[in-house]
């Protein structure tokens, strides 16, 4: 009489900012890749619906409604999960265009603690169950603002810098452990949210950003990346890799047809 086998579980990832943009966009492609997604940010209501939606198209979704910035919050999360086989740092945002003269010293605080003390807090405390499955992922969503300045940009440039830093460091220290840290650092993305936060609810500001520009990236490209990176066979590490439009040659460097 054959025995019966038990049908493999689907690995789980934890998205977190996964109420809109990139981060949504990332659970809805990782729930299509046979992952088990676990959706995390502020909002509770846009969880469920992105929730609902991945649902509805046959994927396994839960919701853990947090902000990244709280350590305390972040750490009862973690000890709510069994497993945890690939995180994916997304929640992060910019605040702010003014010059450094001008600049608000809060929004720089912000844009450090979600940025960088988010997915500090997020990957020591998932740590323990990323290493225990036997080839757990890190994934820090950074930005090609991490490596490139430009005027105006200097809180969120030294933030997304950080979080490039973290990822680097990381994997040195890791190294050995069954643990890959992945960075992805998009250019140019067009999100319903980015840049109105960026110029604190200018619709018109925020448009003249992408204005002209052919095919700019969307939140799906990015998932798509995010994606291919933590499907690839254990032993191969995407260090960094960096997306980008076609028309965006480099961060001052963007074609535009008008």
């Amino acid at each position: 009489m054959a025995i019966p086998t038990r049908a493999p579980q689907p690995r789980t990832a934890v998205i977190t900012g996964a109420s809109s943009g990139i981060g949504a966009a990332t659970a809805r492609e990782l729930a299509r890749a046979g992952f088990a997604v676990v959706l995390t940010a502020r909002r509770a209501d846009r969880l469920e619906a992105v929730a609902k939606q991945i649902r509805a198209d046959g994927g396994t979704a839960r919701v853990h409604p947090l902000d990244v910035t709280d350590r305390d919050t972040v750490t009862a999360f973690a000890g709510q999960l069994d497993v945890c086989d690939v995180l994916v740092n997304i929640a992060g945002g910019a605040y702010g265009t003014e010059e450094i003269a001008q600049a608000d010293p809060a929004d720089w605080r912000r844009m450090y603690e979600v940025n960088v003390l988010g997915a500090l807090h997020m990957t020591q405390s998932l740590m323990p169950l990323l290493v225990a499955g036997g080839d757990g992922v890190v994934v820090v969503l950074s930005s090609t603002a991490s490596f490139t300045c430009y005027e105006g940009g200097g809180g969120y440039s030294a933030a997304k810098h950080g979080a490039h830093v973290l990822a680097q460091t990381l994997r040195l220290e890791v190294c050995g452990q069954p643990l890959r840290v992945i960075e992805i650092a998009p250019g140019m993305v067009q999100t319903e949210e980015f840049a109105l936060n960026r110029y604190r609810g200018s619709s018109e500001k925020a448009d003249a950003v992408y204005a002209g520009v052919p095919d700019p990236l969307v939140a799906e490209d990015v998932a798509d990346v995010v994606s291919w990176a933590v499907t690839r066979p254990p032993h191969v590490n995407v260090d960094l890799l960096v997306v980008r439009p076609r028309a965006q040659a480099a961060q001052h460097k963007v074609h535009r047809t008008s």
